[in-house]
């Protein structure tokens, strides 16, 4: 194992969380130096069973999901509703800075470990809670008690109703935005209540909402109605205003750019061959440009269909706004992923080579996050963290033998 570094190095989470937006928040702690101990219940996070599995696997103690956002973490495997098992999490809650959970409201308060009774044992303990609808301190939900996955917070937040080609075909958006997003709220807040704990001494709740954390990003929804009194509907890949913005056919597929401003949609009328079409009276200023925005795409797309995606890569790249649009084998192949080091290699047990997850985008340039080793297995390191909080092997052994702990 990699001996930690990054700008987080010293600080100790315990993340009691499953699925993807809980085990995100504490992944990106873990990537920038955080010491952090995944506590598993006894049959592991749900998530471990989740593909895509390798071919040559046939251990299958965790697919490529869980893989994605477990990285950089330790894991110990306790019964917590045992008492002997609720007993090690206050040991552990008493040595830790921070505490992740996103159970189900008011499960961890049934088992004696919220954050009211947390922080009696560790008043600095800084606790943080992902859910759906949030706890009851952020503001009390009626929908608090429902259970929620990705795509309804992308539902209820906002996404969905603006995601699509029109009102009555909503999408969401590819991948668990709702869960991600999620995640990096609760890292960035789970930061936050540390940093003001380093001088106040006191650490604090800290509530994330999926659904509120869609909405905070659902600029366009909330701008258009509190100042138009407008719920704004799909409309496709582009935003009401602008042109061109969005997609456009070529030889061999699609492509995305965005030239609405004069400067660039008069370079990219340069590129395309057609001059002209600045002092089209249709597409003289921005304003007109989008109320004849599928006139001005039909004229674009006059050219751009007799182009590959390549050849424009060439032609536009650099000098407007522009993209392919990339699938998987495309963005493995591109050098910025590369020299980006955003598609790192790790060890997958059970599998003869290698497996990429998703790369660290924050870049410090001091104390930069690494992606130090694989996802662990199921209570890979119980035997070393118990040791860690003062238990002697005895002891150890003893909690092993009785089922409280387990141990590989």
């Amino acid at each position: 194992m990699t001996p930690t570094t990054g700008a987080l190095h010293g600080l100790r989470v315990l993340d009691l969380t499953h699925a993807l937006a809980g085990p995100f928040c504490s992944q990106i702690l873990a990537d920038h130096g955080a010491d952090v101990i995944k506590v598993e219940p006894l049959e592991g996070d749900f998530f471990r069973r989740m593909g895509p599995f390798r071919d040559d696997d046939q251990q299958r103690h965790f697919g490529g999901l869980f893989q994605s956002c477990n990285r950089n973490k330790r894991s110990i495997a306790i019964n917590l509703k045992s008492a002997d098992g609720q007993s090690l999490l206050k040991t552990l809650a008493s040595q830790a800075d921070a505490l992740v959970e996103n159970y189900r409201a008011g499960v961890m308060d049934k088992l004696g470990l919220g954050y009211e009774r947390l922080r009696e044992i560790n008043p600095r303990l800084v606790y943080t809670s992902v859910r759906g609808f949030g706890d009851r301190s952020g503001g009390a939900s009626p929908y608090m008690d429902w259970p929620a996955f990705d795509i309804v917070a992308q539902a209820m937040g906002g996404w969905m109703g603006v995601t699509g080609e029109d009102k009555d075909h909503p999408v969401k958006v590819g991948g668990g935005a709702g869960d991600t997003v999620s995640g990096l709220f609760a890292a960035f807040g789970t930061m936050a209540a540390i940093w003001n704990a380093r001088s106040s001494g006191a650490g604090q709740y800290v509530d994330v909402a999926m659904t509120d954390s869609i909405l905070a990003l659902s600029e366009l929804v909330v701008s258009t109605f509190s100042y138009r009194g407008v719920s704004p509907e799909p409309v496709g890949n582009g935003i009401p205003g602008l042109a061109p913005f969005g997609t456009i056919y070529v030889k061999d597929g699609v492509i995305a750019i965005a030239a609405p401003h004069d400067p660039q949609f008069k370079l990219l009328c340069q590129l395309i061959g057609q001059p002209e079409l600045m002092d089209d009276p249709r597409f003289s200023k921005e304003a007109l440009r989008w109320e004849n925005h599928v006139a001005l795409r039909e004229a674009i797309e006059c050219f751009t269909k007799t182009k590959t995606k390549a050849e424009l890569k060439v032609l536009f790249g650099g000098k407007v706004p522009f993209s392919p649009i990339y699938n998987a084998a495309e963005i493995f192949a591109d050098p910025h992923f590369s020299v980006r080091e955003m598609l790192p290699l790790v060890e997958h047990p059970g599998s003869a080579t290698p497996v990429c997850v998703p790369g660290i985008p924050v870049k410090l340039s001091g104390t930069p996050g690494q992606v130090r080793h694989r996802a662990p297995l199921l209570g890979e390191h119980s035997r070393a963290i118990l040791a860690e909080v003062g238990l002697d092997a005895t002891r150890i052994q003893a909690l092993i033998d009785s089922g409280v702990v387990s141990a590989q």
